[in-house]
């Protein structure tokens, strides 16, 4: 974004729709009214992307090794050796363009949390990752519950490259009791609910829950754990934890709440969405669901593809999630359920802590892996025998189609809604060039393959 340095000084950056090239830089005075602060004319700079292969469903060009323009954020031009005079060129040893990816689960903080992440610095983040778009959870201070906060978070976001969603809360202050106003979070933008970090646990508010979104066909997003039976858990269940001497979760504090709420679903007709799904059983849940014609879908994180409750051996506290690390065997079968149709998306779960939260006893930290930047090579890693087209399914056609987000394209005269990426290039994830203000990831100073190319 051309306009960083001006990130912790403003409270917008909008694009001006008359005068192209020109960014208004907003702020917020103490009444809480939007102004305009100054203006920034950028220069329109044109892309050529040079060899690269098409993977876009929806394409005419779908499977095809072409160069592509881009001109003021649209593809001027799709063909082979193109030229584009002063034009910025991108390329790469295995380069692919897809349409432009979504993360439909991340946290950035604000407002309350600021010190972990901001919006500014999490939209960073995802763009440096390959998203285009990406729903934040509600799990804010004050919380994403009503219609003024979940636009006061969509105006700090504007005329940023990626956009951002926002998951309005299913339940007031997400305390799982009394239902949050959704028809108005509805309205004023809220792409699907959530209570986030702390799923719902009563059985009597969830159906209260389906059966409003039904009315707007909208849809509810649920982190399968069962705080009943995780309650008091730091790591999976099993051999690993009695080694470990820690207190473990088991698997069916995840299968039982994903069994009660497709029940719920059924019931009502309603949509729900689980997301960090880790275990066998609920797979299986799932998978039989989905014949069974209930309104279901799933997603599963890059951390869960790529690691196992054996990283724990060290108690770092960078490997403590929820929900948490399986053994290799789950692993296997997930990776296994994003071939078979039963897996539809990927969420990273990307949630930042501070220094403080995690440079603790592993009891006492906090839970979370940042993941937007690394997330590509994380799941090439974890599953490298996937085809790049079941990726961009996961990634971009999959969640849009889902969430109801416009459809994207790659077309010549379309919007320039795109992935560049380098399956072969190798790179550093580094502290100097990190987006992200979290710390808590566990391949910093690490060589990854998979590299995105922004443009």
């Amino acid at each position: 974004m051309p306009v960083g340095f001006v990130k912790n000084k403003c409270t917008a950056i909008v694009p001006c729709d008359r005068f192209p090239g020109l960014i208004i830089v907003c702020t917020e005075n103490n009444y809480g009214k939007i102004s305009p602060c100054f203006y920034i004319f950028v220069l329109c700079m044109t892309f050529l992307i040079k060899n690269a292969k098409i993977t876009d469903p929806l394409s005419p060009y779908h499977g095809k090794k072409l160069d592509l323009i881009i001109k003021k954020g649209i593809v001027a031009e799709i063909g082979k050796n193109l030229q584009a005079r002063s034009a910025k060129v991108i390329e790469g040893e295995d380069l692919y363009v897809s349409p432009g990816w979504v993360d439909i689960m991340a946290d950035y903080c604000e407002p309350g949390y600021e010190y972990r992440e901001n919006i500014y610095s999490g939209l960073e983040a995802a763009r440096a990752g390959g998203f285009s778009d990406v729903f934040v959870v509600p799990n804010t201070n004050p919380v994403a519950g009503t219609r003024s906060v979940l636009e006061y978070m969509l105006r700090k976001a504007a005329g940023h490259d990626t956009r951002l969603h926002v998951l309005g809360a299913v339940s007031k202050n997400t305390e799982g009791k009394d239902l949050a106003e959704m028809l108005d979070m509805r309205a004023g933008g809220a792409v699907a609910f959530s209570d986030g970090w702390k799923p719902v646990q009563n059985a009597g508010l969830m159906v209260k829950a389906l059966e409003y979104v039904k009315a707007f066909n909208g849809i509810i997003i649920q982190v399968p754990i069962l705080a009943a039976l995780a309650e008091g858990g730091l790591v999976n269940e099993g051999e690993t934890s009695v080694r470990l001497g820690m207190s473990g979760i088991p698997n069916i504090a995840e299968s039982l709440i994903v069994h009660r709420d497709i029940e719920l679903a059924k019931y009502t007709g309603s949509r729900i969405h689980f997301s960090g799904i880790t275990t066998a059983e609920s797979l299986n849940l799932v998978k039989k669901a989905k014949k069974d014609k209930v309104n279901v879908t799933c997603s599963v994180t890059p951390y869960h593809l790529a690691f196992t409750e054996e990283q724990l051996k060290n108690y770092n506290s960078v490997y403590k999630v929820e929900p948490p690390l399986r053994t290799e065997q789950e692993r296997k079968q997930l990776v296994r359920a994003l071939s078979d149709g039963t897996i539809d998306c990927i969420a990273t779960h990307h949630r930042p802590q501070d220094w403080d939260a995690k440079a603790k006893e592993f009891e006492y930290a906090q839970p979370g892996m940042i993941g937007q930047e690394t997330c590509f090579a994380m799941l090439q890693q974890a599953a490298p025998d996937i085809e790049m087209s079941r990726w961009v399914e996961l990634l971009a056609v999959n969640p849009r189609q889902i969430f109801g987000l416009p459809p994207v394209r790659i077309a010549e005269q379309e919007a320039a809604t795109l992935t560049v990426l380098d399956r072969k290039a190798k790179w550093v994830f580094d502290k100097e060039h990190k987006k992200s203000a979290g710390v808590n990831s566990p391949w910093t100073g690490r060589e990854l393959t998979g590299k995105i190319l922004p443009f």
